[in-house]
């Protein structure tokens, strides 16, 4: 936080010898105290600096004097040239403990980063992973769809076995027994094809 003054040539030519300070009799230790600020180094605001530095308290005191002796000098013209000092910041050094957990921390997140980029990434090496897995998926596949098809054979085999033998309770000639039996069966064939169709849709919008 700056508490510090700069001063300008202004400010130093109006408190020297037959300066425009000097009319307005400035009290003795009021002026010992400007003359020694800007004389010496000013160890509070700059340690080992050489500017010529005036703390704010002083200038306040110089304001208040001119102001109670209704001075026609101004403060603001004698402060023309100079500047507020900004002390350099010394930034307290980082705790080692603290620094390396915040290291930790960011190889953690790079390798979580790392591992969702590459989360559905197929692997190119074909010696290690490439080659069986293919053709494991590959087999699991044929086995699938090797079942599908028995499955299917067997239902409308069933369907019509079942339809021809029930239906000697209601025809009597043989071929109403079996032109009945192809209708259901081709009934239950159908509706296996629509589930089979559904089904493999599904597998395919996963992909």
């Amino acid at each position: 936080m700056a508490s510090c003054l700069l001063a300008g040539e202004r400010l130093i030519r109006a408190l020297g010898p037959g300066g425009e300070l000097e009319p307005e009799q400035l009290p003795r230790k009021l002026r010992a105290e400007l003359e020694t600020a800007l004389g010496k180094k000013h160890k509070e605001c700059q340690p080992g600096g050489t500017e010529r530095l005036i703390s704010f308290h002083l200038i306040r005191d110089l304001h208040q004097y001119l102001r109670e002796r209704d001075s026609t000098l101004y403060l603001h013209e004698l402060l023309e040239g100079s500047e507020i000092y900004f002390p350099e910041v010394v930034k307290p050094p980082r705790n080692p403990e603290l620094v390396a957990r915040l290291e930790k921390i960011k190889i953690q997140l790079a390798n979580e980063e790392y591992e969702r980029i590459t989360r559905n990434v197929t692997c190119q090496d074909s010696r290690h992973c490439g080659t069986l897995s293919d053709l494991g998926k590959q087999v699991r596949s044929v086995k699938a769809l090797v079942i599908t098809i028995f499955n299917f054979i067997v239902t409308v085999a069933a369907a019509f076995v079942c339809t021809y033998l029930g239906s000697q309770y209601i025809f009597t000639e043989m071929t109403s027994r079996i032109l009945a039996a192809l209708i259901v069966a081709s009934v239950v064939g159908l509706a296996e094809l629509y589930v089979m169709v559904r089904a493999m849709e599904g597998e395919l919008g996963e992909l």
